[in-house]
C-alpha cells in the first residue's frame, strides 16, 4: 500500500468524526425583560448544553423581545427564521393548536413548585414536549417565571366582590378567557408588552401576573396593590427549530435533552427561592401585598372550567390525575 492510500485512509476515518463534532451557535430569544427569571433560566440552560456537548452546541440569549414576541417566535421557529426560544406555554395553544399545554394551567390544580417540576420532569413531562414534534419544533424543557396573582392599579381586591367588573388583562386565549369571565371580571385581550402602558393610562385596572413580572417590567410603579391568589403557575417551554434540530449529531441532541431536563429542574428551584425575595421588593417599592379572605371561594367558582378543559384533551386529564396524585 503507498503513502497515498494510507493517508487517505486515515482522511476517511477521520472525517466522519470531524463532521460529528461541528460546532453549531444557536440563537434564543424570549419576550420578557433581561432581568426576569425566564432570562436566567435560559443561560441557566445555556451553560448545561455548552458543557454537555463540549462546547459543540453553544447558545446566545436575547431577552427584551429582540427577537420578537412569544408570537413571532414561535412563527420564526416553525419556518427556521429563528434557532430556538423559551416561549410562554399559554402562547401554544393560541398559536400552534398546541391544545396540551393548556394542562399546565388549570386554576389551582398545582400545589408547589416543586410538584410542577417532579411532574415536568417525568415521562409525562416528555410526552407532552414530544407533542411539539409535528409542529416542526423540538422542545427541551421548560422554566418557570413563578405563580400567578393579581395586580391591580389602586383598588385593593381581597374579597371575591373586588374582582366584579375590572378590566384586567389576560392572555387572549379560550381557557383563560373562561376563567377570568367565572371570577366576574372584564377580562380584555392585550400583548404582554402594552401591559405597563395600560395600567399607566387606565385602559386597564389590573392584570393576573407573576411578582418576578411585576418587579422586571416595573410594573409597580404603574399599579400598586397585589393580591396573592397563586391561580396556576407560568412555565416557559425551551424550544429549538426543527431545521436547527436536524443539524446536531445524535451525541449533542441527547446532550441538550439533558441539559434542558437539569436546567427545568434548576430553574425551577430558582422560582420558588425568589418568590419571597420579590414580594419584599414590590412592598419595599410602595406596593401593599393583600390575601384573599375567601380563597376557598375563588377555588370553587374556577372548578368547572376545570372539569369542561379536562374533557378537551387526554394529555389534560393525564396532567390533572398526575397533580391530584402528589407526583
Amino acid at each position: 500500500m503507498n503513502k497515498f492510500s494510507i493517508f487517505a485512509g486515515v482522511a476517511m476515518m477521520v472525517l466522519p468524526t470531524l463532521a460529528g463534532a461541528q460546532e453549531i451557535t444557536l440563537k434564543m430569544g424570549h419576550a420578557a425583560a433581561s432581568t426576569h427569571i425566564f432570562h436566567t433560566g435560559l443561560e441557566i440552560f445555556a451553560k448545561k448544553v455548552a458543557e454537555k456537548t463540549d462546547g459543540n452546541v453553544k447558545i446566545e440569549v436575547y431577552g427584551d423581545r429582540q427577537l420578537g414576541d412569544d408570537k413571532q417566535l414561535l412563527e420564526g421557529i416553525q419556518i427556521g427564521l429563528i434557532d430556538g426560544a423559551l416561549v410562554s406555554s399559554a402562547t401554544l395553544p393560541l398559536v400552534l393548536g398546541a391544545a396540551p399545554f393548556d394542562a399546565l394551567q388549570q386554576p389551582f390544580t398545582v400545589s408547589s413548585y416543586d410538584q410542577l417540576s417532579t411532574v415536568l420532569t417525568s415521562d409525562l413531562g416528555d410526552e407532552l414536549l414530544a407533542t411539539l414534534d409535528a409542529k416542526n419544533i423540538k422542545g427541551v424543557g421548560f422554566v418557570e417565571a413563578g405563580l400567578r396573582h393579581f395586580l391591580s392599579r389602586d383598588k385593593p381586591v381581597t374579597g371575591l366582590a373586588d374582582f366584579k367588573g375590572l378590566k384586567t388583562r389576560i392572555v387572549p386565549i379560550p381557557l383563560h378567557k373562561a376563567i377570568w369571565e367565572a371570577i366576574g371580571v372584564n377580562p380584555i385581550g392585550m400583548a404582554y408588552g402594552e401591559v405597563y402602558s395600560a395600567l399607566e393610562t387606565g385602559t386597564i385596572d389590573a392584570v393576573e401576573i407573576n411578582v418576578s413580572s411585576v418587579k422586571s417590567e416595573s410594573l409597580y410603579n404603574a399599579a400598586k396593590q397585589v393580591t396573592l391568589t397563586g391561580h396556576y403557575f407560568w412555565p416557559g417551554v425551551i424550544m429549538i427549530s426543527g431545521a436547527t434540530w436536524n443539524k446536531m449529531s445524535d451525541k449533542d441532541k441527547a446532550a441538550v435533552e439533558q441539559a434542558g431536563k437539569e436546567a427545568t429542574a434548576e430553574a425551577y428551584a430558582l422560582a420558588a427561592s425568589q418568590e419571597a425575595d420579590t414580594i419584599a421588593f414590590l412592598e419595599e417599592n410602595g406596593v401593599t401585598v393583600n390575601k384573599l379572605g375567601d380563597l376557598d371561594d375563588l377555588k370553587a367558582l374556577t372548578a368547572p372550567v376545570v372539569d369542561t378543559w379536562s374533557e378537551k384533551d387526554p394529555m389534560i386529564v393525564k396532567f390533572n390525575e398526575a397533580f391530584a396524585q402528589g407526583q
